[in-house]
């Protein structure tokens, strides 16, 4: 089964999500992804991300920001896999406020 690539208008080239977690798009690619259903965002060469696109799952859900700022704002948390000092400081503040 082959899937359809969309054309996207101009010279846009990639979909981003922003910091309204609505998707926009954009002429330079993104230098985090992160999962959907997670809410969590990471290195486009993260160990477990590529583990799990390798098993068959995540792409679905798979959502790209142009910097971690925009992913922060978004509401997702950094991988505690590739991200592991961020992770640790977002961790710590979470347990904080709970």
């Amino acid at each position: 089964m082959t899937r359809a690539v969309p054309v996207l208008p101009g010279n846009a080239k990639y979909v981003l999500l922003g910091a309204d977690c609505r998707p926009y798009l954009s002429t330079m690619p993104g230098q985090l992804g992160g999962h959907r259903r997670g809410k969590l965002y990471g290195r486009l060469d993260c160990p477990a991300a590529l583990r799990a696109i390798a098993a068959g799952g995540y792409v679905r859900h798979r959502v790209f920001f142009a910097d971690e700022a925009t992913a922060v704002t978004a509401g997702y948390r950094p991988c505690a896999a590739c991200l592991p000092d961020a992770y640790r400081k977002w961790k710590n503040a979470y347990v904080r406020t709970r």
